[in-house]
């Protein structure tokens, strides 16, 4: 278990530099970063100068071939995850991507073929159900002796900027990338969302967008505390696709999801269940002000009249941490982890499912 695995960086952006790398630098006894890529030199000189043992690399086959390089972090554009987690895989890395897991489910298909020929170990950043309080909160569920009666999902942030900017240092930002290789992406993500969803721009575009982006953690999160839906009852994207609300089925019971960007400078991220004589609530902070644990608040009846109400947090380790733990103990033992490829395809059949609704 004290194996260090080499990582290699495939993106050298925000989360790299203020999530990732400084959870590494914690973590010494688990893991060693020894490569960056990125298609910025900007960026990934930026980034790489802090680890003056890691190799460079402008391209990607380059990082792929590096003998010093047990896994891999796919922290790239959204459009080119598959690519580069395929890319990845055949070259017989163990790869952690960042959510979403790729835009098409034609990808996440392909994805499931290499994983299972390759024989590496696969894990998708949904690093919120890595959280030890959401944890509790799965092993509360357990107890089944009440019926759940409702259950509501929210996810309404503020501009990261606000986040980043006061609290932060972004040591270099992709801004050299010459336009034809923007516009490339831009064009490629068009296509992942005209072949999904059969728009490549406005409103739905955005709300799809929205979703693999951020309601994703919602839905994934959802999918494990409370098991999956029978199917969505009811979908709407407002202002523009910025803003969602969906209803999902669950025979007795339904869950309410809502997920929106504004202005206010807070993160109001929550999952809640309600139980006749019980409610769990888990709560979420912005991870880029880093070790804040996320809570689990449980509020209970207390007979004959009362009402009780705890926090807790069985500790202050990061989300982060423990997705990288994870991570770690599955490349070592060997072990699927619970956000795998699979799982993760699961929310892109919901999404799809929720903008037919939304038409």
């Amino acid at each position: 278990m004290n194996k260090r695995i080499r990582v290699g960086f495939i993106g050298c952006g925000e989360v790299t530099q203020l999530l990732h790398l400084p959870t590494l630098r914690e973590l010494p006894d688990l893991f060693e970063v020894t490569a960056f890529h990125d298609v910025s030199a900007k960026a990934l000189n930026g980034t790489a100068t802090a680890w003056p043992e890691a190799s460079r690399h402008s391209a990607l086959e380059s990082l792929v071939a590096d003998k010093q390089v047990d896994a891999v972090v796919i922290a790239n554009p959204d459009a080119w995850h598959a690519d580069a987690a395929l890319m990845a895989m055949r070259g017989g890395k163990h790869v952690l991507i960042e959510k979403p897991v790729c835009v098409t489910r034609d990808e996440a298909e392909a994805l499931l073929t290499a994983e299972g020929e390759c024989g590496v170990i696969v894990q998708v950043g949904y690093m919120r159900r890595h959280a030890p309080a959401f944890i509790e909160a799965v092993q509360a569920l357990r107890d089944r002796s009440e019926p759940t009666t409702l259950a509501r999902v929210c996810d309404i942030i503020g501009p990261n900027a606000s986040y980043v900017d006061s609290t932060s240092r972004i040591v270099a930002r992709a801004d050299d990338i010459a336009k034809d290789v923007r516009d490339a992406g831009l064009r490629k993500l068009a296509r992942a969302h005209q072949s999904e969803i059969g728009v490549d721009s406005g409103p739905l575009a955005r709300a799809y967008g929205l979703m693999l982006g951020l309601a994703s953690h919602d839905t994934s999160a959802m999918r494990e505390l409370i098991g999956a839906p029978s199917g969505v009852l009811y979908a709407k994207q407002h202002h523009g696709g910025r803003w969602i609300t969906a209803a999902f089925d669950y025979g007795e019971f339904v869950c309410h999801l809502e997920v929106g960007l504004d202005q206010i400078t807070r993160m109001d991220a929550k999952i809640e269940v309600f139980q006749p004589s019980r409610v769990l609530r888990v709560e979420f902070d912005s991870p880029y002000i880093r070790h804040q644990a996320a809570k689990l608040v449980t509020t209970r009846t207390v007979p004959p009249f009362g009402v009780s109400t705890g926090t807790s947090f069985p500790t202050r380790n990061d989300a982060f941490a423990a997705e990288w733990r994870a991570f770690h103990e599955h490349i070592v033992q060997g072990t699927p982890p619970k956000c795998s490829i699979a799982d993760a395809t699961e929310d892109l059949k919901l999404f799809r499912e929720m903008i037919a609704l939304m038409r």
